[in-house]
């Protein structure tokens, strides 16, 4: 025989409940409503229990699937009309499980105002040597078509010498290894390939 419920008083309006979130076991709620009008900050703190025993009755179930967390890293932008590249932090939100392999999104919308971007996936550097951290280089193919003015930052590393001149934004991300599942930060020491990639484009 189990013993009488032990009440807590509930996290929105502090009225006597049993009832609790059943992902952390930690939060108080009179309602499933509460417990779903409280999500959005909840949710920073609901950190799940590893249990196998199973749901009691009185357990309350978040309202939401919790996303997981935004990664963030740093990645190199060629702004069009800046005369040298810059690193910036650009967020990726993971896609599936770890098990699964696919790579997080990056978050770079607000870097192509003129629509979504297109990727090059750069996997040779300097002589043709293959990269250990392939780039993964987004940019804007209606600047490319329509013949913009040239990206500065980019004529500034190939010294204006390419045979074509690039046109728009460019945000190049590093692979974290040659299955291209993830990313590590990207930083000066991969301009070489890039600039030898720019120099040869036509």
């Amino acid at each position: 025989m189990s013993g009488p419920l032990i009440s807590h008083p509930c996290t929105v309006c502090c009225r006597s409940t049993s009832l609790w979130c059943s992902r952390c076991q930690r939060a108080w709620y009179c309602s499933p409503e509460h417990l779903q009008n409280d999500w959005s900050r909840h949710r920073r703190e609901c950190i799940p229990v590893s249990t196998n025993q199973q749901l009691a009755a009185n357990a309350l179930a978040p309202p939401y699937p919790v996303q997981p967390e935004l990664i963030t890293v740093s990645a190199i932008l060629f702004r069009p009309d800046e005369e040298r590249s810059r690193i910036i932090q650009v967020q990726c939100r993971p896609q599936g499980t770890a098990s699964q392999g696919l790579c997080p999104t990056p978050l770079i919308q607000e870097y192509f105002p003129e629509g979504l971007p297109s990727t090059i996936i750069l996997t040779q550097g300097l002589n043709g040597e293959p990269l250990r951290f392939p780039l993964h280089i987004w940019y804007c193919p209606t600047s490319l078509q329509r013949g913009s003015p040239p990206n500065r930052a980019i004529s500034r590393i190939t010294s204006g010498a390419a045979t074509k001149s690039w046109s728009g934004p460019v945000v190049v991300l590093k692979f974290n290894g040659t299955r291209k599942q993830g990313y590590s930060d990207a930083g000066s020491n991969d301009l070489p390939a890039l600039s030898a990639y720019f120099l040869a484009y036509r």
